[in-house]
């Protein structure tokens, strides 16, 4: 079983890991800019994600070793590996478990710390969509509005939809899964695991997912980090402010 990938430009391999209910599209205008800069950007969809496999095995051992495969499958080592939030912490397992594959790592808006379940409220929406009845982006918007008042969220949910055939919409997510298993996505990485390698942590100044308290704990697995601050982000970091999200990860990759 193989994972999706867009994969655009030449040069080094930058893999580039989304996060929970995203898929490697929501970054294909940050991915654009780092490939004009020389690199190969690989845009991935995790399992149960985007057009990646289904499968009701979910957790951060299984999508490291679904990377693994993807590099070895494309001949990828000396990566550049840069994950958001869920995709961060699959990157850093990766990072921990294969560092002779990577040159450089990058971590959006996590840390390795256990975080509580707190998706319920979308994954509740999701589920509440009847497509017997939605029959538009419309119609699965306002099914989605009674659960979920924020509207970026929404719009960012509603790009898994896709026509299953001419007359009916459905969820690219493995959605059954996703909320069966939901409280993978908070696991802590295991204290054991350590990357000694170059890395940057970047966190979103109104964002609560990288606090003062996580410094320590980013410290003591990932020796050489650096945390640098995006200003008026949130946990969309790389959505909110990608011009200084562009500009950090160049000049650490410099």
């Amino acid at each position: 079983m193989k994972l999706y990938a867009n994969v655009i430009g030449e040069g080094k391999p930058f893999l580039i890991l989304h996060g929970f209910l995203g898929m490697g599209d929501n970054w294909k205008t940050l991915g654009t800019s780092f490939s004009e800069a020389s690199y190969q950007v690989h845009l991935i969809d995790q399992r149960n994600h985007g057009r990646s496999f289904h499968s009701n095995d979910f957790n951060y051992e299984v999508m490291a070793e679904d990377v693994v495969s993807y590099c070895k499958d494309n001949h990828l080592e000396n990566i550049v590996l840069l994950g958001h939030s869920m995709g961060g912490k699959t990157a850093m397992y990766f990072a921990a478990e294969f560092p002779e594959l990577v040159s450089h790592l990058i971590v959006a808006d996590i840390s390795p710390r256990f975080y509580p379940v707190h998706h319920d409220g979308i994954l509740e929406g999701l589920n509440a969509i009847d497509f017997e009845f939605c029959k538009s982006r419309g119609d699965a918007d306002k099914a989605l509005s009674k659960h979920i008042k924020s509207n970026p969220i929404r719009q960012f949910l509603l790009k898994n939809l896709y026509w299953k055939d001419k007359d009916t919409l459905a969820l690219r997510l493995n959605l059954e899964v996703l909320t069966e298993q939901v409280a993978e996505v908070g696991e802590a990485l295991p204290i054991h695991l350590k990357y000694n390698g170059p890395t940057l942590f970047l966190r979103g100044d109104k964002s609560e997912y990288i606090g003062l308290q996580d410094y320590d704990i980013i410290k003591r697995q990932f020796p050489k980090a650096k945390i640098e601050t995006i200003s008026n982000a949130g946990h969309w970091l790389h959505a909110e402010n990608p011009e200084d999200f562009y500009k950090e990860v160049m000049h650490f990759l410099s």
